[in-house]
């Protein structure tokens, strides 16, 4: 028989048993919509996601396309030269090289900006500590942009505020980029007036301060500029990729400065780059003028003869060493590879060596290694080589002493060979007959006298061999006495041949 007082329990259980499933079902409902909107939250989080990755796609495509403009422009320059040369054309060949230089310089940078790119999406970008001459480093920044701005017809001024110490400390290459960045954006946007450098040094801190008389930057835009592949004030001539203004402020930030704007809608911009740069003292006689009015081309140094051991496995790059360093009466020694770099060490004693790093078998860090157990502290150790992104190499005692990256600068190889023997070199006479022409004063008496500053502006360009700048110097005195003017098409001629010197003649007998 059935315990009566049982029977309410197993009721009391069974309703309780009917309330949980009742209330987990309600519960499951009630977690529907909230589900689907978590799901449409989700989809419309991957839908945006989707749009800014094509987008930043697009502007990188965008990006890249320009730059293979970029790149064309001068290499056409470097090929047309060297085709000349090569066939034995009479053209004046100090000026071929010129141009050839100039174009290279231009190609690195560019190589040396899609590089920064990655480095600055990746936060791995990494700074030298070079000795820089520090005026003539302004003045050497100052002139690449004279040219660009007499042919759009802007005054380009440099303003010392006080005095400068000869020599700082800093990544010479980095605040290069920046401050040419920045001028490059003042003369881009700027139609009419002045672009002014404005360099102010006072306990270790620079101010480098570049002000145009451009469309100025309303408020609302003066952050958004700095944001990846934005292309500026909307209806701002100019154009660009977007890129400038944030690599220039990673720089800035990576040297442990700040960038700074101010600006006024029509009356212009001021950016404002605040650095510290250590007062160091230069380097015993230096390759080079401190006060930046002039470089000094050594001819040798005073002292015994030092010895180098050179490893590449690029012969090209070892002709261009021994030439370069044995013009300077260093005893240069070539190696093939790391293995053939020991074995000539373990023959005879070197003062310093050149390392490449990529060589077949050992690399230029084993053979540093290897270099570095044989001949101890007294060798010094200096990697030349195109992997830049190892420039600061590794810590301990097989270090390298110095990184010089290629494409090699000469000068900056004989100063740093001179740094690390404790060289003194020896110059030429400042009396010795000059390696370039006397330039001749151009005669334009048939050119209207508005055209005049429009040619001067154009034999500078010839002078310094930008090719972009006497493109663009010719179309400005075309536009100026007309398409039908009989300079105009000699001159266009000169350039399709890439003949200075004709130009440079031609604008003499103008």
């Amino acid at each position: 028989m059935t315990n009566p007082a049982r029977v309410p329990a197993r009721a009391a259980l069974l309703i309780a048993g009917v309330v949980g499933v009742l209330g987990a079902f309600a519960r499951r409902e009630r977690a529907k919509p909230n589900a689907a909107a978590a799901q449409t939250h989700e989809w419309d989080a991957l839908q945006r996601e989707k749009v800014s990755a094509e987008a930043a796609n697009a502007a990188k495509s965008r990006y890249l396309a320009n730059v293979s403009h970029e790149i064309r422009s001068p290499l056409n320059a470097i090929y047309g030269y060297a085709q000349l040369l090569e066939r034995g054309s009479p053209i004046d060949t100090v000026e071929a090289a010129r141009v050839i230089r100039r174009s290279a310089e231009h190609l690195a940078d560019l190589v040396e900006g899609l590089l920064d790119i990655s480095l600055v999406e990746n936060g791995v970008m990494r700074v030298s500590s070079d000795t820089v001459r520090l005026p003539a480093f302004i003045d050497q920044v100052a002139r690449m942009f004279h040219p660009a701005a007499a042919t759009k017809g802007l005054t380009f001024r440099t303003e010392i505020v006080g005095p400068l110490p000869d020599f700082v400390r800093t990544d010479q290459k980095r605040l290069r980029q920046a401050l040419i960045n920045l001028i490059a954006n003042a003369i881009k946007y700027t139609q009419r007036g002045e672009v002014v450098l404005a360099v102010h040094y006072r306990a270790q801190i620079a101010t480098f301060e570049v002000r145009d008389t451009g469309p100025g930057i309303p408020a609302e835009a003066q952050e958004r500029i700095f944001a990846p592949f934005d292309r500026g004030v909307e209806g701002a001539h100019g154009g660009g990729i977007g890129l400038g203004l944030p690599i220039t402020r990673a720089i800035v930030q990576i040297l442990g400065g700040a960038l700074e704007l101010d600006s006024v809608p029509g009356q212009g911009s001021v950016f404002r780059v605040r650095v510290m740069l250590g007062q160091v003292a230069g380097p015993r006689d230096a390759v080079g003028d401190a006060a930046g009015t002039a470089r000094r081309i050594a001819t040798g140094y005073r002292g015994p003869r030092r010895s180098i051991l050179a490893a590449d496995d690029d012969p090209r790059q070892l002709a261009f060493v021994r030439q370069v360093l044995g013009d300077l009466g260093f005893d240069v020694v070539a190696a093939a590879d790391g293995e053939i770099a020991l074995a000539m060490a373990r023959a005879r004693r070197f003062d310093l060596a050149l390392l490449d790093i990529a060589m077949p078998g050992w690399s230029g860090w084993q053979t540093a290694d290897a270099l570095r157990e044989l001949g101890g502290p007294d060798l010094r150790i200096v990697m030349l080589s195109a992997n830049a992104h190892e420039r600061h190499g590794r810590a301990g005692p097989a270090a390298h002493d110095r990184f010089v990256v290629k494409p090699v600068d000469i000068d900056t190889l004989t100063d740093t060979i001179g740094e690390l023997l404790d060289l003194r070199w020896t110059f030429a006479p400042d009396d010795a007959p000059a390696a370039t022409a006397v330039p001749v004063p151009i005669i334009t008496d048939g050119l209207p006298q508005s055209a005049q500053p429009l040619v001067n502006a154009l034999r500078e360009s010839i002078r310094i061999g930008h090719v972009r700048g006497i493109e663009a110097g010719i179309r400005a005195v075309e536009a100026e006495v007309g398409k039908d003017y009989p300079l105009v098409p000699r001159l266009y001629d000169c350039l399709d041949r890439f003949d200075l010197a004709g130009l440079t003649r031609l604008l003499e007998q103008a």
